[in-house]
């Protein structure tokens, strides 16, 4: 949604009528994920992605039906190999997708939750009947906004703080006959660097280009300061308690310890695996980490938190430059935040009915 709000925003203070189509569940292959928006307008503005080729025109025309009509679509798109490349899926598959007419309200609401970086919820009726088919939910912190109606929101509150819980947007059956869909919301995901070595000065760079919001803590003057780290989001110069005490970790963060220090390192390893942050990585060689296991586990660290610690750091490319060192840890952060995002095939919904194929459009 991140990627739309400018646009969105502005056609709202416009006046315009606008329809918002979101990927609600892939199969195969798909160069969108679940949770990718596309939205338009009836003056024929467009916005974001949903997929490629036939796919985006499809569905463009069935947001257009859906603005005029006032009624939300279930789009089911299935590829075989030899159409895929047409259609944007690059080695087969298909895709859901939900169309409805953007809710103001309910999207003030969101864009609050996305400029404060709050987690949430947002929940839409996907297959039911008429009368509440693309009605939303908008669930942060036990705030809701917006209602399913009848006896479903009590029981769509309890399951979309399990789903935040969780942090995997998914699919839900309420009954036989209506389903939602449970959109997460997370903050964009934060590396937090500790020690402003020469291999944090890539390593935060490479986070940068790839949206990450970057932090670097080092109480050291000469290492952590801004002639050395002038794209850090943050730069904090204080020792690690102090430190962390200014920053929130969540399950968007990341944080690798790169000084070698056991004084600036191990204090940062006891708050960094006992948070909910989804990497926690720590620079040195198999031994030094040997050592540093036998010290955290002498001052009462768990085994099993013990094990949630990537390290040696980094995939193993065969780095040997800062520049590689610093691109093989940046690698296996995006690989572990991309398998956190993964929904598990046992919780997906099978779906009953699916329209015709797009290789027929």
């Amino acid at each position: 949604m991140r990627d739309i709000l400018a646009d969105v925003e502005k056609w709202m203070k416009d006046g315009e009528s606008i329809a918002l189509a979101t990927v609600i569940q892939t199969w195969g292959s798909s160069p969108r994920r679940v949770g990718s928006k596309m939205a338009l307008t009836l003056s024929g503005k467009i916005t974001g992605s949903v997929s490629g080729g036939c796919v985006e025109n499809a569905v463009v025309e069935a947001g257009i039906e859906s603005l005029k009509t006032k009624r939300p679509q279930f789009l089911h798109f299935g590829v075989a190999d030899e159409t895929a490349w047409e259609v944007g899926l690059a080695c087969g598959g298909s895709i859901d997708i939900f169309v409805n007419t953007l809710d103001a309200e309910l999207f003030i609401h969101l864009h609050s939750i996305l400029a404060n970086e709050s987690p949430a919820v947002h929940v839409t009726v996907i297959c039911a009947s008429n009368d509440i088919l693309g009605r939303e939910m908008l669930i942060v912190e036990n705030e809701v906004k917006g209602s399913i109606g009848n006896e479903w929101d009590a029981q769509v509150l309890n399951l979309a703080m399990k789903t935040l819980e969780q942090g995997v947007s998914r699919r839900v059956m309420l009954s036989d006959d209506v389903e939602i869909f449970m959109e997460v919301i997370l903050p964009p995901p934060t590396l937090i660097v500790v020690g402003g070595v020469h291999i944090a000065i890539a390593l935060a760079s490479l986070a940068k280009a790839l949206g990450y919001r970057t932090i670097v803590i080092d109480p050291r003057k000469a290492w952590g300061n801004n002639e050395r780290f002038p794209h850090a989001d943050q730069l904090i110069q204080s020792w690690i308690d102090e430190a962390f005490g200014q920053i929130q970790i969540n399950r968007s963060t990341a944080i690798a310890m790169l000084t070698h220090d056991p004084k600036l390192d191990d204090p940062a390893l006891k708050i960094a695996l006992n948070s909910k942050a989804f990497y926690v990585g720590a620079l040195g060689s198999k031994t030094t980490n040997a050592k540093r296991r036998e010290r955290l586990l002498k001052d009462g660290m768990s085994e099993s938190r013990l094990s949630r610690l990537h390290a040696p750091i980094g995939l193993d490319i065969g780095a040997q430059t800062p520049e590689e060192i610093a691109l093989a840890i940046i690698s296996e952060i995006v690989d572990a935040y991309r398998k956190q995002a993964q929904l598990p095939v046992g919780n997906q919904t099978e779906v009953k009915k699916e329209a015709e194929p797009v290789s027929s459009l």
